[in-house]
């Protein structure tokens, strides 16, 4: 099977999700998080985009409902044994299909959480899963379990984490040579990605972020491509991905004069991405690490043109976002801990003037100061 990690580490986090579940006495989890499905056994597939749920009970045991195109999917890169199909077909509602095989797991009456908040159950889908449950047994929202398990990191994840990481500076090595006047986006992006690839990485959860010009105060994908001019500016937001594993980074590069106001901005983005550095200890929490982004912007004269969040955990993630649901925004009470693998991004956009300057890393939290996960400093880049 191509699994990416041993045994050993599938079982723990079974154990821990089991133990999680017993603490919320619930029978059954249904998970329908590509992402959690991944963590726990190692499945691994597009195939989320249609129905599909890993159902986990109380003493460990698991069977996944899935479409006969992800079969051999799950047997090749899963420790999951039992699996259930559904059939494509006219008016198919796999939704029944689970209640069916619900009752046979002899979970009728039951206490079971459900993963809700996740792309990979639809809107519709989720109506035709209450409409089957409601009378079924007692269901909960238990979106939080899973995301929380995952967002502590083994040394088996860790070691994941920092070859993407790798991959990521390698991607940004690549792009370099490419950015000076004349240079073309689609050429930078090319060789980024590619860099990542070759490096035996992986696809990223959303694409890669390049804009220039108008373009480089955008912080999302958009379609199109335009070269660079002698004096430009380029923001870019990519990953390095290894085993799903993402390491973000972020820049602004300049090309040419570095003016007045990119200098300013520039300082701004350094010094708060410095305050967010030393405020991302245990101790501390995800909103404090918000309010030291926050805090450096304002004493900048900037909180008109940051954004409200500065921030998020990274992990294992699947389409459409590498972003988990941990963030940095004010008021978020979860506790930094060690073993948390974060990227902090500090994005100033300013319109009136048309200058971006955005810088970003990921970081490891260990006991004490966190650790960053690029050889890249906090320097501005200009060629």
């Amino acid at each position: 099977m191509a699994l990416h990690f041993e045994q050993a580490e599938f079982d723990s986090r079974r154990d821990r999700l089991v133990i999680e579940m017993a603490e919320r006495k619930l029978d059954a989890m249904l998970l329908f998080a590509q992402e959690s499905m991944y963590w726990l056994t190692g499945y691994d597939t597009f195939g989320f985009c249609f129905f599909q749920c890993l159902v986990v009970k109380a003493d460990g045991s698991m069977v996944l409902l899935t479409r006969s195109a992800d079969l051999r999917q799950a047997r090749h890169t899963s420790t999951i044994e039992n699996i259930v199909l559904w059939t494509d077909r006219h008016d198919a509602n796999p939704a029944a299909d689970l209640r069916n095989l619900l009752n046979d797991l002899d979970l009728l009456g039951a206490r079971i959480g459900v993963e809700y908040d996740t792309h990979g159950l639809t809107g519709r889908n989720t109506r035709l899963l209450d409409e089957q449950l409601q009378t079924f047994g007692k269901i909960e929202d238990a979106s939080d379990l899973v995301s929380r398990l995952r967002l502590f990191k083994s040394e088996a994840e860790i070691k994941k984490v920092k070859r993407a990481a790798k991959l990521g500076d390698e991607a940004l090595d690549a792009a370099l040579p490419l950015i000076k006047q004349g240079g073309d986006e689609a050429a930078i992006l090319a060789a980024m990605q590619g860099a990542v690839l070759a490096g035996g990485g992986d696809y990223p959860a959303n694409e890669f972020i390049i804009g220039s010009g108008e373009d480089a105060l955008l912080c999302r994908y958009k379609a199109g491509r335009r070269k660079l001019n002698k004096n430009d500016q380029l923001t870019l937001e990519w990953a390095g991905v290894y085993h799903h594993y993402h390491a973000a980074m972020m820049q602004t590069v300049l090309t040419g004069k570095v003016s007045k106001r990119h200098q300013e901005l520039f300082d701004a983005a350094r010094d708060a991405l410095t305050a967010v550095q030393k405020a991302m200890m245990p101790g501390n929490t995800f909103g404090d690490v918000f309010d030291a982004h926050a805090r450096v912007m304002e004493a900048h004269g900037l909180t008109k043109h940051r954004l409200n969040a500065c921030g998020y955990s990274l992990g294992a993630r699947f389409a459409p976002s590498w972003m988990d649901p941990q963030m940095f925004y004010a008021g978020n009470s979860e506790p930094i801990a060690p073993g948390m693998t974060l990227f902090a991004h500090m994005i100033i956009m300013d319109s009136e003037t048309g200058n971006a300057m955005c810088l970003g890393r990921t970081y490891l939290t260990t006991d004490e100061a966190p650790e960053p996960l690029s050889r890249y400093g906090l320097d501005l880049i200009t060629r």
